[in-house]
């Protein structure tokens, strides 16, 4: 195909014609280079500035970059803040049953707090601590903890374990007990964090239920299964 930058004839005929766009200017390197800088230059000084930097340049700014700097200021510590806040946690964290109170029930106002009671000797909660584990990364705004159930509570059965706790404000608002509440033993990471997103622990991106496919398997499954059974007794009635 020719190119409809080179100068030729034809083109020039097609340009003419409105069928070529106009024809390209090769740029100028030093012009551009001129522009940038002089875009670099128009930005206040203070917009390319940390907090420390703002602090010990004070003195050389007038009053009107002074109330623009404090504007400045309040914006880029709002940002620190909400980035802090959100990046504060991030991980799943061990605690022992004397930190229950402080970590999960008085953690602090509107601070969800997801917190996994297992053993190391049932299967499923290794899975649940590794799912956990993803989902603190994912989610670094939910605080999440897991804690060896004997330190929390005595004598806990195993038939219990897992066991997750959803608190809100010291109170639990979302409760998984056994492996069946948690989902299974062939629990998936989607299928806990729906769980989790249900009870408001955490935003979730998902848009259904990933278990909704399956239960609507079973759920069709047992249709059939019920409407043999009732075929199978009609026929029985008539033969007899």
């Amino acid at each position: 195909m020719q190119d409809p930058n080179e100068d030729t004839e034809w083109n020039e005929i097609l340009r003419n014609f409105g069928i070529l766009p106009p024809k390209e200017e090769p740029k100028d390197e030093i012009e551009e280079m001129v522009l940038r800088l002089q875009q670099e230059a128009m930005v206040k000084p203070y917009e390319k500035m940390t907090l420390a930097q703002l602090k010990e340049a004070e003195d050389e700014f007038d009053e009107e970059d002074i109330k623009a700097i404090e504007i400045y200021r309040e914006k880029r510590l709002q940002e620190w803040k909400a980035l802090k806040k959100k990046q504060k946690f991030g991980e799943l964290r061990e605690i022992s049953g004397n930190q229950y109170v402080n970590e999960v029930t008085n953690a602090e106002k509107d601070l969800w707090v997801v917190i996994h009671l297992y053993r190391s000797s049932v299967p499923m909660c290794l899975v649940v601590n590794q799912h956990l584990s993803d989902l603190a990364r994912k989610f670094p705004e939910t605080k999440f903890v897991k804690a060896i159930v004997n330190s929390c509570i005595e004598h806990y059965h195993d038939n219990c374990l897992p066991t997750i706790f959803v608190y809100k404000n010291g109170q639990i608002e979302g409760k998984f007990i056994g492996i069946i509440e948690c989902g299974g033993i062939n629990l998936k990471l989607e299928e806990l964090e729906w769980k989790l997103s249900e009870v408001g622990a955490i935003q979730t991106d998902l848009e259904e239920n990933p278990k909704k496919g399956i239960a609507d398997m079973m759920v069709s499954s047992i249709r059939n299964i019920s409407m043999y059974d009732s075929d199978s007794s009609g026929s029985d009635t008539e033969a007899k």
